[in-house]
């Protein structure tokens, strides 16, 4: 039986999904890992741990589907992360992923001049220190010893592919989310890297996401691999729509894994006057817009463990918040505990709960948490339907197996949401990309298995919410910021 074999490399954990002609999972394996704190601001992975859990997962798919061996392989990946490594690939610094902001005083001044501005037209990243671009002039600042000695500076995908393959390539959705890639081009844009002070030789080589590459290395299991070919693939988000079927122009998808995104479609590079959004690659000439937030599902992970301290599994913890009215009896919950990405773009915002009585419950505490992160994508889906007419959401991602959160993202933006039969959307889109690579006509069908339509008085009552939502911010964001970075004189 010919199966298609999709990866997708997270935040925190490598999938490895098997899927039949017709787009059907027949066989998966997810490997997990850490994300490390080593100081405040800091987020960090071991690359290496990421390598053996893509080599794990592949390995067990294969051998569950043997003898028959995938078609392809495609990848889907995270997005931002940046590691330095020597001429042999050997690392030089961990993997620093999206989630790090030690560049945030960087990226606030560089966000703030005109040159800024100008590299956010070019590459369509607004400026942050998820930015690849404003971590790369953290390397320069603060270890000159790492940063005059690499070899290349490269993401998490290249350093799986290099791994694999020996050779450092870059597919152009990746390259697209590192600010350091010309979105009208899609080349290296020599103005930004001359200002970091790096050449195009410390990156890897950019090649179209249709890139077909061939196993080479003797792992015992993998080498049977050796007339398959890999797909290089696009980054995670981009691949989220295609695996959804959220590609028209009416279209958009809502994402909650580890953190959370709203994206659309798009057919040309487009960006925002006040560099509210992204813009990154994804085909051909399709692109995706939209914006991501630090703050998914991670907030519920932080209150179980963390704040709650409970055992309980997070069913138990919907169920309970289910009990609590929308709205949670005046409770807002700001979600930015780990600083925030779009549209705010400030990696000093905190989270908060305000409004709380004593009256309120754990309860409370969950659905109120629940509710602030799909205030924090609506934020987003808001700035999106500006200028474009929205008549459906695709919802992919963790929260897509809650009901409530599902019916909560429908009620406060007014619109009706879709749940794809294929949950695990990125790897379905992988696998879509790599078809296209191959040149094999699929049969695949984006079927919605669940529609979720909008209440509309709790549509009124949670745009009041949102109102609170919004201002609370406004009013504390000062706050938020040490005094070392609020003083910053800002040279323009």
């Amino acid at each position: 039986m010919d199966y298609y074999l999709g990866i997708d490399i997270g935040t925190t954990s490598s999938k490895a999904i098997a899927f039949s002609v017709k787009g059907e999972v027949i066989a998966s394996c997810s490997f997990d890992y850490e994300m490390n704190h080593p100081q405040p601001n800091r987020s960090e992975q071991n690359p290496d741990e990421i390598f053996e859990a893509v080599l794990k997962g592949i390995e067990k798919v294969v051998k569950e589907m043997s003898p028959e061996l995938p078609v392809f392989i495609s990848f889907s990946a995270a997005m931002h992360s940046v590691i330095a490594v020597d001429e042999k690939g050997n690392l030089l610094s961990q993997c620093i992923i999206w989630a790090d902001n030690r560049a945030d005083i960087i990226a606030e001044k560089l966000r703030s001049s005109e040159k800024g501005h100008k590299f956010y037209s070019a590459s369509g990243v607004p400026v942050h220190s998820m930015s690849p671009l404003c971590k790369l002039l953290w390397f320069k600042e603060n270890q000159p010893d790492i940063f005059n000695i690499a070899y290349k500076f490269i993401g998490i995908k290249e350093y799986v592919f290099y791994k694999l393959f020996g050779d450092f390539v870059v597919d152009t959705s990746i390259a697209s989310a590192t600010g350091l890639l010309n979105t009208k081009t899609l080349q290296w844009d020599e103005e930004i890297l001359d200002f970091i002070g790096i050449t195009s030789s410390l990156l890897s080589q950019v090649v179209t996401t249709k890139h077909l590459i061939y196993y080479k290395g003797q792992n015992p299991t993998l080498s049977i691999l050796k007339n398959v070919p890999f797909v290089i693939g696009a980054s995670d988000g981009a691949l989220s729509n295609l695996g959804t079927g959220a590609t028209g122009k009416n279209a958009m998808a809502i994402t909650i894994g580890t953190s959370g995104a709203a994206r659309m479609v798009v057919s040309a590079p487009e960006t925002d006057s006040k560099m509210r959004t992204f813009c990154y690659h994804l085909k051909d000439n399709l692109y995706i817009a939209g914006g991501a937030n630090n703050n998914g599902a991670v907030v519920l992970q932080w209150l179980k463990e963390a704040l709650l301290e409970t055992g309980e599994s997070y069913e138990k913890l919907y169920e309970q918040a289910q009990a609590v009215e929308a709205g949670s009896e005046d409770l807002i919950f700001l979600p930015y505990i780990l600083g925030e990405r779009a549209p705010l773009w400030n990696s000093n915002a905190k989270g908060v709960f305000f409004g709380l009585h004593i009256a309120h419950t754990k309860a409370h505490l969950i659905r109120a948490s629940m509710e602030g992160v799909i205030f924090s994508l609506y934020s987003i889906g808001k700035i999106l339907a500006e200028n474009k007419e929205i008549t459906e959401l695709h919802a992919s991602g963790g929260f897509a197996k809650s009901t409530l959160w599902l019916q909560i993202l429908a009620d406060v933006f007014n619109i009706k949401v879709l749940v794809s039969e294929a949950v695990e959307s990125s790897a379905l889109g992988a696998v879509m990309l790599g078809a296209e690579a191959v040149g094999i006509n699929t049969a695949f069908q984006n079927h919605a298995s669940v529609t979720y339509n909008p209440i509309a008085s709790n549509h009124q009552l949670y745009i009041n919410c949102f109102n609170k939502f919004e201002r609370l911010y406004e009013l504390l964001k000062h706050e938020m910021t040490p005094a070392s970075a609020s003083e910053l004189n800002i040279n323009k």
